[in-house]
């Protein structure tokens, strides 16, 4: 048995029998099961393509030859080929193993990515280039048949059967994104499994017609027509042909010999090539692979003997559930309400809406574009549509916000999940760029509560809202545990709240960093340093009316956001100050200065970048204290 932890480089599987190959590729899933227990991580997706991964290192040479994994949560079995498999226990934890390709982990890791659908234009940037130095090496990106609903997916498949370019498309199908795929284009690969393998069934055909004698090469060339009626007839969906690939499959992606028999045939041809593979996602452990709904997609740690996970010790409700489980309490008597997600109904806890409004319900597929002016049209006639949609996949909304909800001013819910720092899943997730790039758009609202309580109440505050678009942010995870109220009131729009009082400075904060302004504020207290806390829960519009109240008393102020500085909630503040040319007195920031913030707890990760209740308070000592010295000597 190979000792997966002593593995450096791919190249020994090359000399592996098919025989050999089985008994790795249990070894890596034992090895993942195990492993992932205890950190959590993306344990379905890898499962999935031991198989398919192994054959890819076996029959070309990364990092000659380039890989680029869509999404890159399935590229664990990859890290543990090369090299990485040592480093395991530290997957997704702070200064660990990252659960996305990272090139400074290993030079085979050729493309970073924690979004879908990218893989397909990297990859034709990659032939591309190859093409032009005069090189000859394999391009593959390895693409989930979810991700083939990303529009930018279908941008770059139409691009490369056009330019004919050399690439071998890896379609891994699994049948499932995150939850289970949606779409039209999902149908097409349902008709693909069902059709068994066009190529061979073709190959045979012209076999036969050569074999005519005399005219037999005449019948072949003629029956080019005889063909297409064949593909036609035994592959209900056309669709990768008609974009100018050529399609192999469906391939058994967990049979080493159907993989690399057809691999092989693949290297041999030219032109863009869809290699279309069915794997099982969770393959070879029970609970994932029954998993219907896309649970075991990605999951903190669980029992292995049991599947069970580990169960949280927060007794609170998750942000997430609370934040649905109100649009349903509102949606039972507004028959206008409209629930829409790209791909994240489980994430975004929207099971029980769709269940209970079936009608009114719609997973769009990994297609955030869509969703997002789905949701415009939905309220140019009269419904209340809530976009439920993570952060970091807002960001593939920008223009659709600006120009068709915006622009229109529409009566569109946004429902930011996980704003903030989320944790394990680093850089290519943190929701903490939106506040930035929404802020600027006109006739929109942003607000963020500091307990789950104002969080309900600012979805009924969002659903009575009718002056145009309006977005809630709130943040992975679990609540307070704070009292609920049961009648639901709108909060005035624009007004913030004093939590605590002070004369000395005030800080303005919201959401999660409201408990951190506390615990410096008590700090401040046992030094002598009373500090207002001010609830600044709009983010757009700011309450100039109490900004003015705390200009007129010329005190230190600083703002806190767990959100980047460049165009965030402080920018905001200081654009009014001078507004209003206000100078007073020194208004500083607090927030994620201009750099990416990888993975890891977030306290810790907070903790790296000074947002820590002791620095706050310090922070606010300096500045008050060098505010007076500043006034005794004028």
């Amino acid at each position: 048995m190979v000792d997966l932890t002593k593995i450096n480089n791919p190249s020994f599987i090359k000399q592996l029998d098919n025989e050999q190959l089985k008994e790795l590729a249990t070894n890596i899933r034992s090895f993942l099961i195990e492993k992932l227990s205890v950190t959590g991580g993306h344990i379905g997706p890898n499962l999935g393509v031991v198989e398919l991964t192994l054959i890819l290192h076996k029959l070309f040479d990364s990092p000659n030859d380039k890989f680029l994994w869509d999404v890159g949560h399935q590229a664990y079995v990859h890290k543990i080929l090369t090299g990485r498999a040592s480093e395991f226990d530290t997957l997704r934890q702070y200064k660990g193993l990252c659960g996305f390709p990272k090139m400074d982990e290993s030079e085979h890791d050729v493309w970073e990515a924690g979004h879908s659908s990218t893989s397909l234009s990297a990859a034709m940037g990659m032939a591309v280039a190859r093409d032009i130095k005069g090189e000859d090496n394999y391009v593959l990106p390895i693409i989930g048949d979810g991700a083939l609903t990303g529009g930018m997916a279908l941008e770059a498949l139409n691009h490369i059967g056009h330019e004919k370019t050399n690439m071998i498309v890896i379609l891994n199908d699994n049948e499932m994104s995150i939850a289970p795929n949606v779409g039209a284009l999902h149908s097409i690969l349902g008709k693909l499994r069902t059709a068994g393998k066009y190529n061979s069934a073709k190959d045979e055909l012209e076999y036969i017609l050569k074999k005519i004698p005399a005219v037999g090469g005449k019948v072949a060339t003629a029956a080019e027509r005889v063909k297409d009626s064949l593909k036609y007839l035994l592959v209900s969906g056309v669709f990768f042909e008609e974009l100018g690939f050529t399609y192999l499959g469906p391939v058994d992606g967990h049979d080493f010999v159907d993989l690399e028999r057809n691999l092989n045939y693949a290297k041999k041809m030219e032109g863009p090539i869809l290699f279309h593979v069915i794997t099982k996602k969770g393959k070879g452990y029970r609970p994932a692979e029954n998993d219907k709904i896309g649970t075991w997609h990605g999951t903190g740690p669980y029992k292995i003997e049991t599947g069970d996970f580990v169960k949280s010790t927060a007794s609170a409700p998750s942000w997430s559930g609370l934040i649905a489980d109100t649009v349903s309490e509102i949606a039972r008597d507004d028959k206008r309400v409209v629930a829409i997600t790209p791909a994240m109904p489980v994430g975004s806890k929207l099971e029980a809406f769709a269940e209970e409004f079936p009608e009114r319900f719609f997973d769009v597929g990994i297609a955030e574009q869509h969703a997002t002016t789905m949701a415009a049209g939905l309220a140019t006639q009269g419904m209340k549509p809530f976009l439920s949609i993570y952060s970091t996949f807002l960001q593939r909304s920008y223009d659709q916000m600006l120009h068709d909800i915006s622009r229109q001013n529409l009566n569109v819910v946004i429902g930011i999940d996980r704003a903030g720092l989320v944790g394990a899943d680093g850089e290519t997730h943190q929701g903490v760029y939106d506040i930035a790039f929404l802020r600027h758009m006109p006739n929109l609202v942003i607000m963020m509560p500091k307990d789950e309580n104002e969080g309900q109440h600012m979805v009924k505050t969002a659903m009575d809202y009718n002056d145009g678009p309006i977005a809630i942010r709130y943040p992975r995870g679990n609540g307070l545990g704070v009292h609920l109220d049961e009648t639901l009131q709108p909060i005035p729009i624009g007004t913030w709240e004093v939590l605590r009082r002070g004369g000395d400075a005030a800080i303005l904060t919201f959401g999660t960093s409201i408990p951190m302004a506390l615990d410096a504020a008590d700090l401040l207290s046992e030094r002598g340093i009373e500090v207002m806390v001010v609830n600044a829960r709009f983010i757009k519009p700011l309450d100039t009316k109490m900004l003015d109240e705390l200009f007129s008393q010329e005190i230190p102020i600083i703002t806190v956001e767990e959100a980047v500085l460049a165009g965030g909630f402080g920018s905001a503040v200081l654009e009014y100050a001078h507004d209003v040319s206000y100078n007073a007195a020194p208004i500083e920031r607090m927030g994620i200065p201009d750099q990416f913030i990888e993975h890891g707890d977030v306290p810790q990760l907070l903790a790296e970048i000074g947002m820590t209740s002791e620095n706050l308070a310090m922070n606010v000592h300096d500045l008050v204290k060098k505010y007076i010295l500043k006034r005794e000597s004028v």
